[in-house]
Formats: C-alpha cells, structure tokens, sequence
C-alpha cells in the first residue's frame, strides 16, 4: 500500500499553525472558484499558462 507523503514545513511556524490558518481560508477559496468571477478568472490562467508552455516547447526545441 502506498504511503502519502508528509509535506515538508521548513517554516517557524508550527504545522497545526498552518492547519488551522487553512481550514480558516479553504471555504472562502471554494467559494470564489466556484463563483463566475472565479470561473473566468481560472480559464484566463488556463490560457496563460497553456500559452507559457507552448512557447517553452517550442524554445526548447528550437535549442535542439
């Protein structure tokens, strides 16, 4: 069975700190991402991000 591994925090802050900080956070995060104005917001970072990896295929392969 496999094991999930532990992120690993390298921060000062203890991680039921972080825990509790992100179960605070997370509803409204859901919340706005399931809103329009989150929906397009995501598909415009879709966009970009697909349009960066275009091009960085296409640098890597002029390279080659």
């Amino acid at each position: 069975m496999a094991r999930k591994k532990k992120p690993i925090n390298t921060t000062s802050y203890p991680d039921h700190v972080i825990e509790k900080v992100a179960r605070c956070l997370l509803p409204d995060i859901l919340t706005y991402f399931e809103s329009e104005e989150g929906q397009k917001e995501f598909e415009e970072w879709k966009r970009t991000y697909q349009r960066t990896l275009r091009k960085e295929t296409e640098e890597n392969a002029n390279k080659a």
